[in-house]
């Protein structure tokens, strides 16, 4: 299959491919990506119906849209591989990753790129060699922080927040980054508080994270603005880039070299996305 490689996304937004009215709905929504969920948001009962919905699913709008599919110890893995194949999807979302290999398998199966979902301590352990599965000759898109998951998977108590698994999600960023892939941070569970979803969204931008999963479309534009760069942010880039004559030099207060004049760019070319 032939791909198109599209800009890191700031929104992904999760939604159940049982769901019908949902799936309308995102086409119509101004998430830069959209995934339709075969795992976590469908019951048992109603898996073969939303695989069916998933594999023919299109619409929208020349976003990547990927389908996540149920893990590797499924009996739905394999149904669900065949069916990404089938479909229009750009991407294929595999969880609970937790060694390369599942990554080529996926890869092989559904013939798409892949975002593999860290959510186990053992994921996070073996983060770098998953990250650097396209080694394989699998097309690694990128890294999703799977955090519900994980706060699991370390058995932290109810109160534990992301103070309590910040190394696994720098870990996860650094994997991303030492393979130029996506870094994706994990989700947000309040849906009423958009001011804890602002301040973590920022928080993970600070961390190094592209954007943010989402689980509902009232998350969109919160999450978007804060990963946006501010206007302060673009008018100091624009005057860096501006002043730069080349090599180590004075900018206002500080030393600035090369590497922040390509950094002034990159956030300059970010925003225009």
């Amino acid at each position: 299959m032939s791909t198109v490689h599209y800009i890191a996304p700031r929104t992904a937004l999760f939604l159940p491919a049982s769901n019908a009215r949902a799936i309308e709905k995102a086409r119509t929504l101004a998430a830069d990506m959209v995934i339709l969920d075969l795992e976590d948001a469908v019951k048992a009962e109603d898996k073969e119906r939303a695989r069916e919905a998933a594999k023919t699913a299109e619409g929208f709008g020349g976003r990547p849209f990927g389908i996540r599919v149920n893990p590797d110890d499924s009996e739905h893995w394999k149904k669900d591989l065949k069916a990404v194949k089938k479909s229009a999807a750009t991407h294929v979302i595999v969880p609970k990753v937790e060694k390369p290999e599942t990554i080529v398998y996926a890869a092989a199966y559904a013939d798409r790129p892949v975002l593999a979902m860290i959510e186990t301590a053992a994921g996070v352990m073996n983060v770098g060699p998953i990250a650097s599965a396209s080694g394989w000759g699998v097309e690694m898109a990128g890294l999703i922080a799977g955090t519900n998951d994980l706060a699991a998977s370390l058995k932290l108590p109810p109160a534990a927040g992301r103070a309590q698994i910040q190394l696994a999600l720098q870990l996860i960023v650094l994997a991303a980054r030492g393979r130029e892939i996506w870094a994706i941070d994990g989700v947000f569970n309040k849906l009423d508080d958009p001011e804890g979803l602002a301040a973590e969204a920022a928080e993970g931008r600070l961390l190094g994270f592209d954007g943010k999963s989402l689980i509902h479309p009232n998350q969109i534009d919160i999450a978007r603005a804060a990963f946006a760069p501010s206007e302060a942010e673009l008018e100091e880039a624009r005057a860096l880039i501006a002043a730069a004559s080349g090599g180590a030099e004075r900018y206002k207060d500080r030393l600035v070299e090369d590497l922040h004049v390509e950094q002034a760019k990159l956030l300059l070319a970010r925003n225009a996305t």
